[in-house]
Parts: structure tokens; C-alpha cells; sequence
């Protein structure tokens, strides 16, 4: 069924998402075959429930693409991707009768920092942003300072509101400078296991277990980890 499948589509999609970061591309390509195969059955269910086939899950995408980029398939001229960005939405809001809510082609399954991303994206297109990528930084501030200020008083759920809203903003500006949050959190997280794992590594070539190492003596390793990099 589809409910059945649902959880190992997401599984295949994150297996292939790391080939991709990896950049493994036997792995892209076997992950992409499984995810094909994934395609196929959700069309075969269709299409068992008479509901619809895969030429109507191809007829479909295909009438979208030349419908939302009338600027490659049409005689639509654009000025950049910006303005490419802007006519998709509108025609989107077309595409239901004159009017659709902003925010609600962004899925609520999305993981939380790329349904951030998504929602900070769909606010711009309607001018919904910071006038210069710079302003964002005093946003950040002002969010790091009431979360300090919410330590202070120790109230747990306003802490963790506090939070998310740092990490809101943070999110924000990287993508004001063009930076794929998730992309360079997982870069982050690579990074501290390649060094942790180093860490790990010279503890037990002396002999030692981590437990038994000092705070001290673990960041001297750590540093080396570092210049290692």
C-alpha cells in the first residue's frame, strides 16, 4: 500500500541523498534505480485503484513544466532567476482559481531546517525579505540576546521557543548568501566525526580508552584533528 511504502521511499530518498554527498555516483545510480522502482509501484497501486497510471503521472508533469516555464517553452522573457522564481508562484496561485495561500504548497513532513528554508524562500517570492542580505545579522543578535535572556530566568518552553527562533534566523541568512543550510550543517556534522574519529583513534593508540582521557588531553588531540583537516 501506500502508507506501507511511504517510510521506505523516505528511507531510499536520504540513502540517496548521501551517494550524493558523497558523491558516489554508482551509488546514485543504484539509489535512483530503487527509487524508479519505488515510482513504478506507487503507479501500480494507481492504477489497480483505477485512480490513475504512470502516462497520467508523465502527461502531469509534463503539462506543469511547460505550464510554470513559460519563459523556455513560451515567448515569455525573464530578467533572471529571481524573476523566474516570481512568475512560478503566480502562476501557481493561477492554477487554483486566483488564490492560494503562500505557505501552503510547503509539505508539513519537510524536516524542520529544510521546511525553514522552504517557507523563508516562499515569503520572498512574494517580497517577503530583507532589503540587503546584511540587515539579517541584527535580526540574529536580537534573537541570541532574548535567549539569554530566557536562560536567565530558567522557563524551559520559552527557552526552547527562543532557540527555535535562533535557528530560524541563522537559517535565514545563510540563505541570504546563498548558502544551503542543511548542506552546510551536514558538512559540520562530516567534519566532527572525521575529527572525533581521529581523537578516538590516538586515545586508543596509547593505550587508553576515552573515558579514561582528561578534558585537557582530549582537546590537545582534538587541535591536531583540527590541522589535520
Amino acid at each position: 500500500t501506500n502508507d506501507t511504502l511511504r517510510k521506505l521511499t523516505i528511507e531510499e530518498t536520504y540513502e540517496l541523498a548521501d551517494a550524493i554527498i558523497s558523491a558516489d555516483n554508482d551509488g546514485i545510480r543504484n539509489e535512483l534505480g530503487d527509487l524508479m522502482l519505488h515510482i513504478v509501484f506507487y503507479a501500480k497501486i494507481g492504477s489497480e485503484k483505477a485512480a490513475f497510471s504512470m502516462e497520467d503521472v508523465l502527461r502531469g508533469i509534463n503539462e506543469k513544466l511547460i505550464y510554470r516555464h513559460p519563459h523556455v517553452f513560451g515567448d515569455v522573457s525573464v530578467s533572471g532567476a529571481d524573476e523566474v522564481e516570481k512568475n512560478w508562484e503566480h502562476l501557481k496561485i493561477r492554477e487554483n482559481n486566483g488564490y492560494k495561500p503562500v505557505l501552503s504548497g510547503v509539505p508539513p513532513s519537510l524536516p524542520s531546517m529544510v521546511k525553514a528554508n522552504r517557507i523563508q524562500e516562499k515569503v520572498r517570492g512574494v517580497g517577503f525579505d530583507w532589503e540587503k542580505p546584511e540587515q539579517v545579522w541584527e535580526k540574529v543578535l536580537e534573537e541570541i540576546t532574548e535567549l539569554k535572556d530566557e536562560i536567565e530566568k530558567y522557563d524551559r518552553e520559552k527557552i526552547e521557543s527562543e532557540i527555535g527562533d535562533v535557528i530560524f534566523s541563522v537559517i535565514n541568512a545563510s540563505r541570504l548568501y546563498g548558502i544551503d543550510p542543511e548542506a552546510a550543517l551536514e558538512k559540520t556534522n562530516r567534519k566532527f566525526i572525521k575529527r572525533f574519529n581521529y581523537l578516538e583513534k590516538e586515545t586508543v593508540s596509547r593505550g587508553k580508552s576515552l573515558h579514561d582521557m582528561s578534558l585537557g588531553e582530549m582537546n590537545e588531540i582534538w587541535e591536531r584533528a583540527k590541522q589535520n583537516d
